[in-house]
């Protein structure tokens, strides 16, 4: 799979080169005057595809006139409000505050005019023109993927695209949509519709490239959607509060009343088949996941969803139609049965000089093996079984690696593959090149309050080799160098990046490295500085809510350097228990309070992080802290036969036993003995935890 993305983009180049710089779509925009419920027709000259943004509650409708003809029947503008990024992003900010109504294609036409219901102003139209185009498309597959046709062949525009694309951690489902246009279309229509769906969406919207990740036409032609790769990550804007770990794929066309041609379905769970499949994701299964906000659920809100779910899943919309919404179940049956055999949900867990656990499930009874690697390629342990389910034990309790690599297969499915603990390429026997390249933290705040100061970078050559380092700017120009040329043999290297004299931004960090023939391999990072967020404090580090006055809140309190929206998250363990907060706050000290509370009731004692998000105009900029939650007061109970005093939990505990005193400190639960002591006459006994709940028993 690692080797897909350049085949993929090698066969992409031959697909359709006379489209490689295509200049095939326009984009014009008008104002459009807002008096009474109907404007009078206008002609903004030719267009193929038009879209309309206002604000207020109102609604729009619109009527075209066909080249050399009558104005058509009245259309509504249809809003998809969820079609957007996710809040917060930069992506978002140019389309926020504003109703967006869906790009809708509607031919070669000559003329508009619209019809408005409610509050309607600052009414705005963009008209694109998207020609057919007369070159074939050719679709290429590669590595078991369906075959998809790439942006290069229908025309995508590059040099419109903006900033660089973002990336997920893992796909982890699918979200189906349609594009709310006509279902009757030819092949090259449907090319010109893509090419007008991304100069609206860039140029009109304010994106950074079309919003979903792969399309499908009625005939069954897959499209490439937003650059990035199509078997990477890439974060889509097409699902409010659910882009990031989604996969976006839209039906070209409208199924409200209609059903998606069997020729587009079937594309689709080919599609999904193969993309999740290398996600390693079950169609069938189901999962939580915590929502980014949209009109439907709120940000930090644990929303249940199916692995191939409708855009109506997860937002205010009715998007993909009922009848396509209606096949999802039969989609999502046959997605899993293509393709098979499959596995699903691999866990690996342990380290080296430990056990590890490989686990795994698989769509059927067939055999597998879990194989363990060094650096240089040699097996250190093997593994196998034959059923639904990997399940297999490594005793590396007596290994002696730094790391090594690991793979599960199960017959002719997909591989896993992964590392356990640092692995390097092998210093020799291969040609130069950069791996492992990464920044640690990949945001950095160079203000001086010993958080995040400067980040390190860590990259592995797999030969000796002369190496530099540079910063860029996002157009590549030279802006520092942060290592000469220096010469240096086989391994692992660091690099250290402090920003300073820099101001806050997105940057590119890159490394060249040079053989001693000559032969020159480059690798890009991307790394952000900056100082919004600074000076974060938590108060009390333990707190207990428990409505006496004596700390019942936990306090957050941070400096803004500039404006940003913040978001505060609570997690236990990795999981999500509340948002507190979010929304918008000024430059200067911020305080944001917790009473301990979420969705439902209290959140229970225990180790929690509160979890800080600024995001300012370049992206957004984390710090976590950690914190105790504790409102019970510790347990104390007698045990006569030592005779001992029982406590629950770590405190400090005074005794007064018989006249007797004395103090001592619990570590954990336990007794606590009373030395000395034969027969217990009387007895008081005063507990006080870390959080100051206190507890008393007194005998008699």
């Amino acid at each position: 799979m690692k080797r897909l993305l350049a085949l993929f983009a090698a066969l992409a180049a031959l697909a359709a080169p006379a489209l490689a710089n295509a200049g095939l779509a326009s984009i014009s925009f008008s104002p459009v005057p807002v008096s009474g419920e109907r404007t009078l027709a206008s002609s903004p000259g030719p267009f193929d595809l038009v879209g309309f943004r206002w604000h207020g509650s109102g609604s729009v409708q619109f009527s075209v006139r066909v080249a050399g003809g009558r104005f058509g029947p009245w259309l509504d503008a249809i809003t998809e409000g969820e079609d957007l990024p996710d809040a917060g992003s930069r992506e978002a900010s140019a389309s926020r505050g504003w109703r967006l109504g869906n790009p809708t294609w509607v031919g070669p036409s000559t003329g508009i005019r619209y019809r408005l219901t409610g509050a309607v102003r600052d009414l705005r139209a963009s008209f694109v023109r998207s020609p057919e185009s007369r070159i074939p498309l050719r679709a290429v597959a590669a590595a078991g993927a369906p075959a998809i046709v790439p942006r290069s062949a229908w025309g995508a525009d590059e040099s419109i695209r903006r900033n660089q694309p973002a990336y997920a951690a893992s796909v982890q489902f699918a979200i189906v949509h349609h594009t709310a246009g006509p279902n009757a279309y030819s092949p090259a229509q449907a090319a010109a519709i893509m090419r007008g769906i991304q100069l609206y969406h860039v140029k009109s919207n304010g994106w950074n490239d079309i919003g979903y990740n792969f399309l499908v036409d009625r005939y069954g032609t897959v499209y490439e959607g937003r650059f990035g790769g199509i078997d990477r990550n890439v974060v889509g804007a097409h699902a409010l509060g659910f882009n990031t770990g989604a996969v976006g794929v839209a039906l070209i066309g409208t199924f409200e009343s209609s059903s998606p041609p069997p020729e587009a379905e079937a594309a689709l769970e080919r599609l999904l088949a193969w993309r999740l499949d290398i996600a390693h994701v079950d169609p069938l299964s189901t999962l939580n996941v915590i929502s980014g906000g949209s009109e439907r659920y709120p940000a930090g809100l644990p929303v249940f969803l199916r692995a191939i779910s409708g855009h109506r899943d997860t937002g205010q919309t009715s998007c993909p139609g009922d009848i396509l919404y209606s096949r999802l179940g039969a989609i999502a049956g046959a997605t899993r049965a293509i393709g098979l055999p499959k596995i699903f949900d691999p866990k690996v867990t342990g380290a080296i000089g430990k056990s590890v656990s490989f686990r795994a499930r698989l769509s059927g009874p067939v055999p597998w093996t879990v194989t363990v690697t060094d650096g240089l390629g040699q097996e250190v342990a093997t593994g196998s079984g034959q059923g639904p389910t990997v399940d297999w034990d490594w005793d590396a309790s007596l290994v002696v690696l730094t790391g090594a690599r690991w793979r599960i297969a199960a017959g002719t499915a997909t591989p896993v593959v992964g590392s356990l603990g640092k692995t390097t390429t092998p210093p020799t026997g291969g040609p130069l090149a950069i791996t492992g390249l990464a920044a640690d933290p990949e945001t950095i705040s160079p203000n001086d309050d010993g958080v995040a100061e400067s980040a390190t970078i860590t990259y592995t050559t797999t030969a000796a080799a002369t190496i530099t380092a540079t910063l860029l700017d996002t157009t590549g120009a030279v802006l520092a160098e942060l290592q000469p040329a220096t010469r240096q043999p086989a391994g692992e290297h660091t690099v250290a990046f402090d920003g300073l004299g820099q101001p806050d931004g997105n940057y590119t960090i890159a490394i060249v490295a040079t053989s001693a023939t000559g032969v020159q391999v480059t690798q890009q990072l991307q790394v952000r500085v900056s100082r919004t967020l600074g000076s974060v404090t938590l108060d009390p580090a333990v707190f207990t809510p428990n409505g006496d006055g004596k700390a019942d809140e936990l306090r957050l309190s941070f400096q803004l350097a500039s404006p940003a929206t913040v978001k505060l998250r609570v997690l236990r363990n990795g999981v999500w228990v509340a948002t507190p907060f979010i929304g918008p706050l000024d430059v200067g000290l911020q305080t944001i309070a917790w009473n301990g509370s979420k969705r439902v009731g209290s959140a229970p004692d225990g180790e929690y992080s509160a979890i800080i998000d600024a995001t300012d105009m370049f992206g957004t900029t984390s710090v976590s802290l950690p914190f105790l939650k504790d409102i019970r007061a510790p347990s104390v109970k007698v045990l006569t036969r030592f005779p001992a005093v029982w406590v629950s939990e770590a405190a400090t505990v005074t005794i007064r036993v018989n006249g007797s005193l004395r103090r001592r400190i619990a570590d954990g639960p336990g007794p606590i003995r009373l030395d000395g002591i034969k027969r217990i006459r009387t007895l008081v006994v005063v507990a006080r935890d870390a959080a100051g709940n206190t507890s008393v028993l007194r005998l008699p």
